[in-house]
């Protein structure tokens, strides 16, 4: 077991060659956690315990990090829980007496505290990457529902605004609050944007309401002297040039093969901005140990020389990934 340095991280985030290969993943899952600390999970999901357990899975597969989420969140209605459900479910804002209606809560009014418990045990050489409860995007729509808001921008774009800069303002404070805690190396904008063949909005709409309030995020993250990451799922071909140029991400996450390979995407962006992951989930699923394992070292290999690469999934490890894949995977980094 190899002992962790964030300053690997932080050159990968800075397009530069780390001193050897580094892993990225945004999520693990349970099992695979028990797997990898050998201790059986006994502690309430969200619990300082499980995600104790959690810090402790990515220290002994090898990151220089572990992600947190703590603080800060937007109420949300009661749904039914699916593994998938409707972009319509859960609408509490249709109109502007809903919005006025809505509880909108400060990030002030939140604990944080969590992050200083959990340093405590953060193993030497380690540090959080940070994330958001869902970005403008996504909390946008999960409050007025997909339909809707589609119908909101062309009856009453001004209520949308509205809607917007409330989520907006609120996403930048939790980031301030979070650049006040010196375990906190680095932070996720985590905000899926598009599908397989374009962005949610129109590019027009997104450079309207959601890359401004992208942009005062990474500003924010900025000014407290950490990276900004974006996480962002689907067809981005449209708004990569608002990503890198504008609001001025350090690293992209979330890389899926039937829109562009984590390969192809590189040798298009790579030398603006930096690629984490891009080992296509499904890619995982489907094939071979062995076929995963030489897709990474290619990979590795590819970006020894120009750095700006950590390697990973392209999203994620859900409990339906194959563990002998994800082994394979991340054992490409380890050799």
């Amino acid at each position: 077991m190899r002992e962790p340095n964030f300053d690997n991280m932080l050159k990968v985030l800075e397009r530069k060659k780390p001193s050897r290969p580094t892993l990225f993943e945004f999520f693990l899952n349970g099992p695979l956690n028990e797997r990898l600390t050998g201790e059986k999970l006994t502690a309430p999901w969200g619990s300082i315990g499980q995600k104790k357990h959690n810090m402790m899975a990515y220290y002994k597969a090898g990151y220089d990090y572990v992600t947190i989420l703590t603080g800060f969140g937007f109420k949300r209605a009661d749904v039914h829980r699916e593994k998938s459900i409707s972009l319509n479910e859960g609408c509490m804002i249709s109109d502007r007496k809903s919005f006025e209606a809505y509880p909108w809560k400060k990030p002030d009014d939140f604990d944080y505290s969590e992050i200083d418990i959990l340093a405590k045990d953060l193993p030497k050489g380690m540090k959080f990457i940070a994330y958001g409860p869902g970005g403008v995007l996504e909390n946008l729509i999960s409050l007025s529902g997909y339909d809707n808001l589609c119908f909101m921008i062309a009856d009453d774009p001004g209520l949308v605004q509205e809607v917007v800069d409330a989520i907006g303002s609120r996403l930048v404070r939790h980031y301030e609050i979070l650049g006040q805690f010196k375990s906190v190396g680095a932070m996720i904008s985590n905000d899926d944007w598009g599908f397989k063949t374009q962005p949610m909005l129109s590019p027009e709409d997104m450079r309207k309401y959601i890359v401004p309030w992208h942009r005062k995020i990474a500003t924010a993250i900025h000014k407290s002297g950490r990276p900004a990451i974006l996480h962002s799922c689907g067809n981005l071909e449209t708004v990569m040039d608002d990503i890198i140029d504008d609001i001025g991400y350090d690293a992209k996450h979330s890389y899926e093969d039937t829109i562009i390979t984590v390969e192809e995407a590189y040798e298009k962006w790579g030398s603006r901005i930096a690629i984490l992951g891009g080992i296509d989930v499904d890619f995982i699923c489907r094939n071979p140990p062995e076929a995963v394992r030489e897709r990474s070292r290619k990979m590795l290999k590819r970006t020894a020389d120009r750095g700006g690469y950590a390697l990973g999934s392209g999203n994620s490890i859900p409990e339906y990934v194959p563990q002998e894949g994800y082994l394979a995977m991340i054992s490409a980094a380890l050799e």
